[in-house]
């Protein structure tokens, strides 16, 4: 058998030296005994997705609602996704890839139902009550709100997977890294998975862009990037299948990953960064594109925002949601007796606002749809 501290003891003789390495953890909130035969991360990594937060991504809204497609992203194929492309790049520049999938499988575990839109109205309703993050809430799921243990609340994760997830920052993502050294860089591994979840959603959305005809391909014509791929595989807009489809996202992910290792690697070599430390000191952080790639990237984001984010159809679904999240919480409060027994139970503890507000952003969107029709449709029974 491998046991523990050969699997320690290889990721001390090969990981790089500024690699976080899991026997070298400052720990978990709660003393446990170490596992025989998994390291510290790897057990976080499984805890993660055990969890009942991680399930119900299945029907979260990444674009499109759940009922729109079979074939669409949701918030869990996208937290997958993000581990893949983290964890490719984690190997090529000898990181450790089991606290990097632990960071991508919880980065998104405090999503609402219905997206960023649903994110909105919580964070709005909640403004006088500390308002709402979906970073902090992943965090709030991993530390307090999942209950799987006697001993202590949450999971109980060691304290750089949870640093992570504080510190999940991209173009649409704050952070408040309060209590995780909020002065200091996050872990390369971290920052990896910022990376991943970028390069993932854009690529991925525009993905879903074109297979549902909301962008067609003659609509990409004026960008850089795109007029790149085709030039490279030799593809006519005009003559556009869902094969070649899946070529043009391929490449266009292989593009930037290639493009962030590289810059990673330049990096790294130009500030001298030799451990762990001379990454949470460095200057700036360390994962992200060359300049060129992202003047290429966020043009195509600017494509997105305005074709396929602010696209009517999906902007009608959005003011429909923050309708529905709103009068939900509304309905909730005002009667609370229309709440499950132990989710009242809590009130007096964490007061109502909050715990209407974790029990909402806990929703699927199929949940949160039959949730509103059972308590405003006299038809349906609730």
């Amino acid at each position: 058998m491998i046991m523990r501290q050969s699997l320690e003891e290889f990721e001390a003789n090969h990981l790089s030296p500024y690699a976080a390495k899991s026997r070298e953890s400052r720990g978990r909130a709660h003393a446990e005994a170490e596992h025989p035969y998994r390291t510290a991360f790897q057990r976080d990594r499984d805890r993660v997705i055990h969890t009942t937060a991680f399930r119900r991504l299945e029907y979260k809204t990444q674009v499109f609602v759940n009922y729109e497609g079979d074939y669409y992203r949701t918030r869990l194929t996208h937290s997958i996704e993000t581990a893949q492309i983290a964890r490719t790049m984690a190997r090529a520049l000898g990181l450790n890839e089991d606290l990097t999938e632990a960071i991508s499988l919880a980065h998104d575990l405090g999503h609402t139902p219905f997206g960023h839109s649903g994110e909105l109205a919580l964070h709005e309703l909640m403004q006088a009550h500390g308002g709402f993050n979906h970073n902090s809430q992943s965090l709030r799921i991993v530390e307090q709100l999942e209950r799987r243990y006697t001993s202590f609340p949450g999971l109980n994760l060691t304290w750089e997977v949870r640093e992570g997830i504080v510190k999940h920052v991209t173009e649409y993502d704050a952070a408040d890294a309060a209590g995780y050294d909020a002065d200091k860089r996050a872990s390369l591994e971290a920052q990896l998975v910022n990376a991943a979840d970028e390069i993932a959603y854009t690529t991925h959305d525009l993905d879903d862009g074109l297979r549902s005809d909301l962008i067609r391909p003659n609509d990409l014509g004026d960008m850089r990037i795109w007029a790149q791929t085709l030039e490279a595989l030799a593809v006519r807009p005009d003559d556009f299948t869902d094969v070649t489809r899946h070529q043009v996202v391929r490449y266009l992910i292989n593009l930037e990953v290639s493009d962030v290792i590289q810059s990673v690697d330049s990096r790294l070599q130009e500030l001298n960064i030799r451990s762990p430390a001379d990454v949470h000191a460095a200057p700036c952080n360390l994962v992200g594109f060359s300049a060129t790639m992202q003047s290429l990237n966020r043009e195509l984001k600017g494509f997105l925002l305005e074709r396929l984010y602010r696209h009517h159809r999906v902007m009608r679904m959005q003011v429909k949601a923050q309708r529905m999240i709103r009068q939900l919480f509304e309905a909730y409060l005002s009667e609370p007796r229309q709440l499950p027994l132990e989710v009242q139970a809590r009130f007096a503890d964490e007061g109502p606002e909050r715990v209407v507000c974790d029990y909402i952003a806990g929703m699927t969107d199929r949940f949160a749809i039959q949730e509103y029709q059972s308590l405003f449709d006299p038809a349906v029974r609730g």
